[in-house]
């Protein structure tokens, strides 16, 4: 059986092949490490619930999983809730390195459940103007508002986007200023960064570091850039889609494909050559909002196709 990364950002679903038994884990570790051994079948899918109700009420950092199958050993590193470039970067792609294929039981895309086989590069900028401070009223003229300085970089970077090429900038976070009576000495934007071309990163990069203030009156810093790289559909995530489609149509269903915005530690795999394939996971809608949810008669769905994945590949 060839080797086989998988990963997730939050819960993955294959804990749904715990054993019955196995016990609450500490009180908030750092590291849950799970065990199963024995086969992976579909019938792992009842332990759904359960598995995935021990993830979210141990409060750790990092889930490993490790399923030793009679065909080989699959490791699952999943760290829960939250972006994963630090903690789990490494240890995936030296994995993945070893490995024939990477699948990732992130979410399926939208409630048709298409499968994600190519996804956009995401970047992080941080933009911070120093200017002077002063009285708004006593010394209004002496001061240097590096809050308007800012909103003057903002309107510049808004340029940037490129919505033909896949290129997208968003100021998300903006902060600055300490009092409305003082003009404002420091102002910070955090802003997002998409891009569907790993050749357009060096480009796009360069024009953020570019930036310079419009008066020598000020100081302006830009940190940041690019920190997970495109998924692209590449032959190899092709054929991974291929063979999904068809153990979907072995089951009943029809699945489809998708290109989407957002990143995962699919992007690092597949940026290494490694056939990726990605949107494994449960079925739903409404990501990151208050009416975020999941298809709950979905999740045995899925987690046969991935056990036939598993065994197919």
């Amino acid at each position: 059986m060839p080797r086989i990364a998988l990963a997730a950002i939050t819960c993955a679903f294959l804990l749904a092949a715990l054993p019955a038994g196995s016990g609450q884990p500490p009180a908030q570790p750092e590291v849950l490490v799970l065990t199963l051994d024995g086969p992976l079948t579909p019938a792992s899918a009842e332990y759904l619930d359960r598995g995935l109700a021990l993830a979210e009420q141990s409060g750790a950092d990092l889930l490993v999983l490790q399923l030793n199958t009679p065909g080989g050993s699959i490791d699952v590193k999943s760290e829960v809730g939250v972006g994963t470039e630090f903690i789990i970067t490494l240890p995936l792609t030296a994995e993945a390195r070893k490995s024939a294929a990477v699948l990732v039981v992130e979410p399926a895309n939208g409630l048709t459940g298409q499968l994600k086989t190519a996804r956009k590069g995401v970047g992080e900028i941080e933009m911070r103007v120093t200017g002077r401070a002063a009285h708004a009223g006593a010394d209004f003229e002496k001061g240097r508002s590096a809050v308007l300085e800012l909103a003057r970089q903002i309107l510049k970077i808004q340029n940037f986007t490129e919505p033909a090429r896949g290129i997208t900038v968003n100021v998300g976070v903006i902060s600055g200023g300490t009092r409305s009576n003082v003009v404002a000495a420091e102002a910070t934007a955090l802003v997002d960064l998409r891009l569907r071309r790993p050749a357009d990163r060096e480009r796009i990069e360069r024009k953020f570091h570019s930036l310079r203030p419009t008066t020598p009156d000020f100081k302006l810093e830009v940190r940041g850039g690019l920190n997970r790289p495109p998924l692209e559909r590449t032959p190899g995530v092709v054929r991974l889609f291929r063979l999904a489609r068809q153990l979907g149509a072995n089951m009943g269903l029809r699945l489809e494909e998708a290109s989407v915005g957002g990143g995962s530690d699919g992007n690092f795999t597949a940026a290494l050559g490694i056939p990726t394939l990605d949107g494994l996971g449960g079925v739903g809608e409404a990501a990151h909002s208050p009416n975020e949810f999941v298809v709950m008669d979905s999740l045995p769905e899925r987690a046969t196709l991935l056990a036939g994945l598993l065994a197919s590949i």
